[in-house]
């Protein structure tokens, strides 16, 4: 299904003029979190007229520095769709990572809900309402803010700051003696404007929200439609709601439990509240988001009108429960379907991408030790894609192929492909088929950087995405299975995504790998075993002397036979088939039949062939297959830049490392202090280079990045001495 995913098309159906400051403030963060540039914000509040001031994005696009909990594309998509515009094909969804999507969340339809009246109290009791909301919200030892006091403007009547050093349970024994008096406990109130009270506790210092002490609650507000729909689908969503209150206005206020452990917690539940409540049809008042605010006090009248309980304890009980209620009705998964339906018409299976080995849309994993090429293989499997020829052995179906370069520089990475090109003897006729995208230095970690690479790769119609090495982009601790898992899960949306196949590579865990199945020989959690559908590994075989001495005799017996090819049509006339294959009798010849000069050279080109033949190395592909038979371990020589087939034969009997015993093991691998600082020095520039995407990177980036706490960060900067830290901000030395 196509998407629609150009975002300067979705605000169009946006008018700036009808947004209040907040939403105008989330549209600009979430352009920039999307990678647009200011220029966009900055054109399309020009819309508002009234309101627009030149330089103002600029200048609040700058504080955007981005948080754990961003404002990503799905804000706009959300606004754009509850503003009437509808995707084309019916799509919307832009990134996952927006936890409310267009179909998802959606309890009750706010065009058939069934209206819920509200009925007042049949006997007023003022003191009794405010204490049983106190009794509700409150610990008796818990202060309370409270408002009676009022200020006019522009006809309106604002609370002023009022009261908040008395606590709930001195309160409530001054009210239960009040009779209905409750102006000689709190304060005579103005009663066109009625009262307010605050549903946190607080410090009883003052009333912002650093002096909120338990962030309990939060307020449901909404007075854009009738009292009795409200009451309905506060009602039908669940909510955790404490305390009910009627407004003596348009709306009620419904304090609803949340329970947060810290304000960090609270911001990130009432979004998600607020995001619920509006996806259900009941548009909340985005003003009432902070934990210090005022809500309707119930025991007062309002311009005639009582402000009162409507109901207490309603809905479920807690916030975990409801959150959970929520998201299993939400689940977005499929229903069971009966095998007996599809028996007769099952699915077709996805066509194979490279024959035997991997189908289009799935995952592959190439893993290996360091020196095993892992890199040129997989630019060997792009071209290979990108062509439509084999990939060591394998068929592969020709088509685009996007290239992720994490690890070298721009032009390495070019030069390596024009190399392997021509190592392969290969025509490049189909270099349109190859994007790379070079992100060195720019690396994110992958829950981050999925999201930004189907943005982009959407409509470009790749069979494969090729990430390559993946520890750049792990997120969390590569030991952990939940961890791990909830990285591969990155790959698998972006296979749903683009309908394309996910091949990446991993280095091998530490120790011999002689004795572990091929699926077992990649680092850290064993889901990097279980999730791929296609997992290659490659394993050195140890080259004999005697082995090494074959092949160097036949390259320069190759490298003898080329020369003469070039100068001489019937030179193999005058030699025999072993002549043919022995250095000794190839070079006696040749020193006969060349000129002094000409043998010189050959000399040259024969050190050349000699110096390559034992730069060689030797390496078995064997396989673990989820779609395929297992195959034969292929063996295969990486002559650099490519890999080889031996179509020969000479390493079949040849056997991985062996076992050795640990006292064996340990010779040599002892890490000297010295050893131990440069691998610290060097985490700490993977690290910033890895955080370097940000504008500014921060101590606490890179403690999340290398998974130790912020002190060891600043310890390892000071031991590096190539970094500043300025304000809790990192820096290279200039």
């Amino acid at each position: 299904m196509e998407r629609q995913t150009d975002l300067t098309e979705i605000i169009e159906h946006i008018d700036p003029s009808g947004c209040d400051y907040q939403e105008w403030v989330n549209i600009g963060m979430a352009l920039k979190h999307e990678g647009y540039p200011v220029s966009v914000w900055d054109a399309w509040s020009r819309r508002d007229m009234g309101r627009y001031h030149a330089q103002e994005c600029e200048k609040k696009w700058r504080s955007f520095q981005g948080n754990a909990s961003p404002v990503t594309a799905g804000t706009i998509v959300q606004m754009a769709l509850d503003r009437g515009w509808k995707p084309a094909h019916g799509g919307h969804e832009l990134d996952w990572d927006d936890e409310i999507s267009a179909e998802d969340y959606r309890v009750v339809d706010k065009n058939w809900v069934e209206e819920k009246e509200v009925h007042e109290p049949d006997k007023w009791d003022p003191a009794k309402q405010l204490i049983k909301y106190l009794e509700i919200l409150f610990e008796a030892s818990e202060r309370v803010g409270y408002v009676t006091r009022t200020y006019e403007r522009d006809g309106r009547f604002l609370p002023s700051k009022g009261c908040w050093d008395r606590t709930a349970g001195q309160l409530i024994q001054q009210l239960s003696k009040c009779g209905n008096d409750i102006g000689s406990v709190l304060g005579d109130y103005n009663p066109k404007a009625g009262a307010w009270i605050r549903f946190n506790p607080l410090d009883g210092k003052d009333c912002k929200n650093e002096n909120v002490t338990e962030f309990k609650y939060a307020l449901v507000e909404s007075d854009t439609m009738e009292i009795e729909k409200q009451n309905a689908i506060i009602r039908e969503l669940e909510l955790p709601v404490a305390c009910l209150v009627h407004s003596g206005g348009k709306s009620l206020h419904a304090v609803v439990r949340v329970d947060a452990s810290d304000y960090k917690e609270y911001r990130s539940r009432v979004d998600y509240l607020y995001k619920v409540c509006e996806k259900n049809g009941l548009k909340v008042d985005n003003q009432n988001r902070n934990p210090s605010r005022l809500s309707r006090m119930p025991g007062v009248t309002r311009n005639g009108k009582k402000q009162f309980l409507v109901d207490m304890n309603i809905g479920k009980q807690s916030w975990e429960e409801w959150h959970e209620w929520i998201e299993s009705i939400n689940d977005d998964l499929p229903e069971p379907e009966r095998l007996e339906d599809v028996w007769d018409q099952l699915p077709q299976l996805s066509a194979p991408l490279i024959g035997n080995l991997l189908r289009q849309g799935h995952k592959m994993l190439i893993s290996g030790p360091s020196k095993a090429g892992k890199s040129f293989a997989l630019i060997e499997l792009s071209i290979a894609i990108a062509e439509g020829v084999k990939w060591l052995g394998w068929e592969c179906t020709r088509g685009k192929v996007l290239y992720v370069n994490l690890e070298l520089d721009r032009a390495s990475c070019l030069h390596r492909f024009r190399d392997v090109y021509e190592a392969l003897g290969l025509n490049p006729g189909h270099l349109d088929n190859i994007d790379i995208w070079n992100l060195r230095g720019k690396a994110v970690p992958m829950d981050k950087l999925a999201p930004k690479l189907i943005r982009r790769a959407v409509k470009k119609n790749y069979i494969a995405v090729i990430i390559d090495p993946i520890y750049k982009v792990i997120t969390g601790d590569e030991n952990s299975a939940d961890q791990m898992a909830n990285f591969c899960n990155q790959f698998d949306k972006v296979c749903t995504e683009l309908n394309a196949a996910v091949i990446y590579c991993h280095h091998h865990s530490k120790g011999s790998q002689g004795g572990k199945r091929a699926m077992d020989r990649a680092s850290g959690s064993g889901v990097f075993a279980r999730d791929p559908d296609a997992i290659l590994d490659l394993i050195e075989l140890d080259v004999t002397d005697e082995l090494l001495k074959q092949e160097t005799n036949k390259y320069i017996c190759d490298a003898c036979a080329a020369y003469l090819n070039g100068l001489y049509e019937d030179w193999e006339d005058d030699v025999s088939q072993d002549d043919l294959c022995s250095q000794v009798q190839m070079m006696t010849y040749c020193k006969k039949k060349l000129f002094k000069k000409q043998y010189e050279e050959l000399n040259e080109r024969v050190r050349l062939a000699e110096q390559q033949a034992r730069a060689r190395t030797a390496w078995r592909i064997e396989g673990t297959l989820r779609e395929f038979p297992k195959f034969e371990p292929v063996n295969v020589w990486f002559n650099y830049p490519v890999h080889c087939i031996d179509r020969v034969g000479v390493l079949k009997d040849i056997q991985p490392e062996a076992e050795k015993a640990p006292w064996q093991k340990a010779i040599g691998k002892r890490k000297t202090p010295a050893d131990k600082k440069k691998e610290r020095k060097q985490a700490i520039e993977t690290a910033y280079e890895a955080c370097g995407i940000n504008e500014n990177v921060t101590v606490e980036d890179l403690a999340e990045y290398m998974a130790v706490t912020e002190k060891t960060v600043r310890n390892r900067l000071k031991e590096h001495g190539g970094f500043v830290i300025e304000e809790g901000n990192v820096r290279k030395k200039t």
